[in-house]
């Protein structure tokens, strides 16, 4: 695979202080999303390159670099979203967005005070993809979006996936905090499993998004190689909802995507 050059502008450096304080802030309050996209502007340096280089190299990864469609702008869309039939990835999204309030926009907002996600240019938009996708793969892996447990799973899946130190960052720190707080290893398991799936599961990051919408969910799991969590829901079970959602603040609070909290 042809090594890419790095994003313009980017030192090459990891900013740890940035990142410890970041990490600090997100496991005093779960809720507080900017502190997600700290460490990763952060923690991520060289990423955005070798990801885009994977998607190329991949049999549509030309086609849909060069149509750069804004995933946000597809899924922002009711129309798009409700053309999708009952059972599939796209039918599953639909009842995730209508189950949880979430829309496409509300990690966007978030993430551009702290990011150069709006760049014109071919890593802002994978990055942006990745962002995007977000609670796709919620719906693909059946981690809850509105619990710590299940966002600290899927970060974890993440790392495994698309790599970037942030993510492993923010995984990690939860899954040792939960060790104290749950007095015992079912959240730090689970996390692991999360890893662990990851690394077994084809790279959905190349994914046709649209076409897989369009996909059985239980058929897309199957091809992409994405097995149950079993580890995460025997932890779910047993630590109940409060502790499986230890790092929430806000209690009955309404959500926003990509956080770590309930």
């Amino acid at each position: 695979m042809a090594k890419l050059p790095p994003f313009p502008g980017t030192t090459g450096r990891r900013d740890w202080r940035t990142a410890f304080d970041a990490i600090r802030k997100l496991l005093a309050n779960g809720d507080d999303t900017t502190q997600v996209f700290r460490i990763m502007r952060a923690l991520n340096v060289g990423n955005a390159p070798r990801n885009y280089a994977r998607l190329i190299a991949t049999s549509d990864g030309g086609r849909l670099a060069s149509e750069q469609v804004e995933l946000a702008v597809r899924l922002g869309d009711p129309t798009f979203v409700a053309g999708f039939a009952p059972g599939t990835v796209g039918g599953a999204y639909r009842d995730f967005l209508a189950t949880t309030g979430y829309s496409a926009d509300g990690l966007v907002e978030v993430s551009q005070i702290v990011s150069e996600d709006q760049v014109q240019h071919p890593y802002a938009w994978f990055g942006r993809r990745v962002r995007d996708t977000h609670d796709i793969w919620h719906v693909l892996t059946g981690y809850k979006a509105d619990e710590s447990l299940g966002e600290a799973c899927l970060v974890a899946f993440s790392y495994a996936q698309v790599g970037g130190l942030g993510w492993a960052f923010i995984g990690g720190a939860a899954a040792l905090k939960s060790l104290k707080v749950t007095h015992g290893t079912l959240f730090a398991k689970a996390v692991w499993e999360g890893y662990r799936l990851g690394r077994r599961a084809r790279w959905i990051s190349g994914e046709d998004y649209e076409r897989l919408l369009a996909e059985p969910l239980d058929a897309a799991r199957a091809r992409l190689g994405i097995a149950t969590p079993h580890a995460y829901l025997k932890a779910q079970r047993e630590l109940g909802p409060e502790l499986a959602s230890y790092l929430s603040t806000r209690g009955d609070a309404v959500a926003v995507p990509e956080r770590l909290a309930a």
